[in-house]
């Protein structure tokens, strides 16, 4: 959701009440709504769990973390007290992460239990704004195409969708994610593609915190008064993996906000994931699929169709349940000079931000070749990046880190 950012607003949402939402990010020529829904506003989603081995929460509400962590978060600037389960009332602008390498997301074991993960996409109203002088090639508005539920289980029908979830300074947010191939590891991925916006706050903030990936979520696709008590196995299927380390494109850094679609064209993201509860599969072993990455695929004209995958949180979605649009892309340009986007028709809202889109790739076989990034109010439609040198050169980045490991 970087450079011109068509229709959503980026980032997770706020939280009007103490549960909001919406972060999808995504403006569109005309508004902006924000796909990344917020919710659990500061103050009530203190969850709590026993000291993990990397970093847990003890019952006074003060993170356990291991002393090589605590001199890092220290080394920042960070106030250890205030990191507790996102309920941060008196977070401020200064307590941001910002920059690229200041990336720090301690596992706090047991936070993201069913009933946190439920309350984290009660997204409040989309966040609005207008967009006009559109330069570049932009074709027609497409028309809207019905988002549908994909069949459950979610672990047989898309083993590699899910959801991510994060804590924001007013609140706990949604986006959704995707399991993709490392090169360096095959067939034994620990990486997981998003939007920007999902990760990072953009030009007027820094890194998320309790950043956890939850592939197959609610994978029976139960409703939503039935979480907080449903078994774990039905809601984390494959367990809770947290993001030890992202990286996301520096124009979203420098560029990125929830409106105006600054950035759009850059919003993605690579995640580095590791177990809550440890354990010798990767991630792609655990899940038993990954989809490559596509980074040089063909301009919108020459694709028949591309199919998103998300968890749309804002009315008349709720966030449990994952759904998909099919259509033929077109184009979206944002800026003259910035890449121009994949856009095509759907009716996902707030918290579909990040979900992978696919085509099929050269081999005639699914490939990862956008992520959604930003889209109207009205939700008629979703705006995703091309992917190109600048999303290789995170992807090789985030896979060259950890190949040695």
């Amino acid at each position: 959701m970087r450079p011109i950012r068509p229709t959503f607003a980026a980032r997770g949402g706020r939280s009007a009440r103490r549960r909001t939402s919406p972060a999808l990010a995504a403006v569109g020529l005309a508004a902006a709504l924000a796909l990344t829904v917020t919710s659990c506003g500061p103050g009530e989603d203190n969850a709590g769990g026993e000291p993990s081995a990397s970093a847990g929460q003890a019952a006074d509400g003060k993170i356990v973390i291991p002393d090589h962590l605590k001199d890092e978060l220290k080394k920042h600037g960070v106030d250890l007290d205030k990191w507790k389960g996102g309920a941060w009332k008196d977070w401020s602008k200064d307590d941001w992460l910002r920059e690229a390498e200041d990336y720090i997301n301690p596992i706090i074991e047991d936070l993201w239990d069913p009933a946190r993960m439920r309350d984290a996409e009660q997204p409040d109203r989309p966040v609005g704004n207008d967009i006009s002088g559109d330069q570049g090639v932009t074709d027609p508005t497409p028309a809207p195409v019905q988002a549908q539920p994909l069949k459950t289980p979610y672990t047989t029908s898309a083993p590699e969708a899910g959801k991510l979830f994060f804590d924001g300074p007013e609140g706990s947010m949604v986006c959704s994610a995707t399991v993709i191939q490392d090169s360096a590891h095959p067939g034994k991925s620990n990486m997981v593609w998003t939007a920007g916006h999902c990760v990072h706050a953009g030009k007027k903030g820094g890194w998320y915190r309790n950043i956890a990936f939850v592939p197959s979520y609610n994978n029976t696709d139960r409703p939503a008064a039935e979480i907080g008590d449903a078994p774990r196995d039905e809601i984390t299927p494959h367990g809770v993996w947290w993001g030890d380390w992202a990286q996301t494109s520096d124009q979203w850094i420098a560029q990125g906000g929830p409106t105006g679609g600054e950035g759009a064209p850059y919003d993605f993201a690579v995640l580095h994931v590791t177990p809550e509860k440890g354990g010798g599969k990767s991630l792609e072993e655990t899940v038993g699929s990954a989809l490559p990455v596509e980074f040089d695929a063909p301009a919108a004209p020459e694709i028949a169709s591309m199919t998103a995958t998300g968890y749309p949180a804002a009315p008349p979605f709720d966030g449990q349940k994952q759904l998909e649009c099919a259509d033929k892309p077109g184009r979206l340009s944002i800026s003259t000079g910035d890449p121009t986007m994949y856009r095509i028709g759907c009716t996902m809202t707030g918290g579909s931000s990040g979900g992978g889109w696919t085509a099929l790739g050269r081999d005639g076989k699914p490939a990862l070749v956008s992520n959604t990034s930003i889209g109207p109010v009205t939700a008629g439609w979703l705006a995703g990046p091309r992917l190109g040198e600048e999303a290789k050169g995170i992807y090789d980045s985030v896979s060259g880190k950890f190949a040695n490991q």
